[in-house]
């Protein structure tokens, strides 16, 4: 494999390098990924860090390095994480190639979803490596972040083989599990990931909502299923059905789907609609939206598109 062309010497044929590493900024990701890399015999020199929450981070899971300004970290990194929210990092890379805080031959990697090396191309002409590694994972700001990013896929662009080379190394090194992703298809698999997750979120979260209506009055000792702390009766009764059929949803794919939607009971879901819209017209409508997908998906008969698109 091809070993990157700065620091010390290669342990074996599999890891790269051992690398002085600068994260920018110790957030939810690059803490993780910094302490990550330090488990992997990397050295982490230095972390920018500007919030009260980002430098407890860092004295948790980066302890003794030192919280610095960016463009020192910069200065002392021959692997420059960039872990900034998507939107600051374009400012961020010409911030840092107008100053020369960055060396030649550093290699520069960002954690952005959405973006290629193309937003990096600054840092690229003057002569460093640069490289995007996403990892495929919510983060929470837990210790358990760094323990998921074990297994968890990591989606790399690079400019070149070597740039891939270094890239795959890192992610195995840290126990991921590198796949390619192309320049132009950044945005599409940066969709496709908040599409699956973040919506999940949200569709769990609204049928919490409507199981707290459901259940509300008929509290059994003493149990609190209006509250809205995590970890409830609606919660505990949600959990086993979501997690299942989530687990479904990969293993079978299509065979998957099940419901009223699915079956083509059209009564059910005028029933479901009506319930929804007494609790939050909001929830009603979601689950419109979803129906109908659920609908085109299951070639659902007539009459359940009837049904929805009368409510509309």
């Amino acid at each position: 494999m091809v070993q990157p062309p700065i620091g010390g010497a290669p342990h074996d044929g599999l890891r790269p390098a051992r690398l002085t590493v600068g994260v920018v900024s110790a957030g939810k990701v690059g803490a993780a990924l910094g302490a990550a890399l330090e488990r992997a015999e990397h050295v982490v020199a230095g972390c920018s860090a500007v919030s009260r929450a980002s430098r407890a981070r860092a004295a948790r899971w980066l302890p003794d390095r030192p919280v610095l300004a960016v463009d020192e970290v910069a200065a002392r990194a021959e692997l420059l994480l960039l872990a900034v929210p998507d939107a600051a990092l374009a400012e961020l890379v010409a911030g840092l190639a107008a100053t020369g805080a960055v060396r030649p031959n550093t290699i520069v990697a960002h954690t952005s979803g959405a973006n290629g090396i193309g937003i990096l191309a600054p840092l690229a002409e003057r002569g460093c490596i640069t490289m995007a590694i996403h990892p495929a994972m919510t983060f929470a700001g837990t210790d358990e972040d760094v323990d998921r990013l074990r297994g968890t896929c990591f989606g790399i662009t690079a400019a070149d083989e070597i740039g891939y080379a270094i890239a795959q190394s890192l992610v195995l090194e840290v126990g991921g599990e590198p796949f390619r992703v192309r320049e132009d298809a950044r945005t599409l698999y940066h969709a496709a990931l908040a599409h699956g997750s973040n919506h999940v979120v949200t569709v769990v979260l609204d049928a919490l909502e409507a199981l707290r209506a459901a259940l509300s009055g008929q509290e059994l000792l003493g149990q609190d299923i209006v509250a809205d702390a995590p970890g409830g009766l609606a919660e505990r009764i949600m959990g086993p059905l979501v997690r299942a059929s989530v687990d479904n949803a990969l293993r079978a794919g299509q065979r998957a789907l099940t419901g009223p939607v699915a079956r083509g009971d059209a009564t059910a879901v005028a029933g479901h609609l009506h319930a929804f819209e007494e609790v939050n017209p909001a929830l009603a409508q979601a689950y419109r939206t979803n129906s109908h997908r659920t609908a085109q998906r299951a070639d659902a008969p007539r009459a359940v598109f009837d049904v929805l698109a009368e409510a509309e």
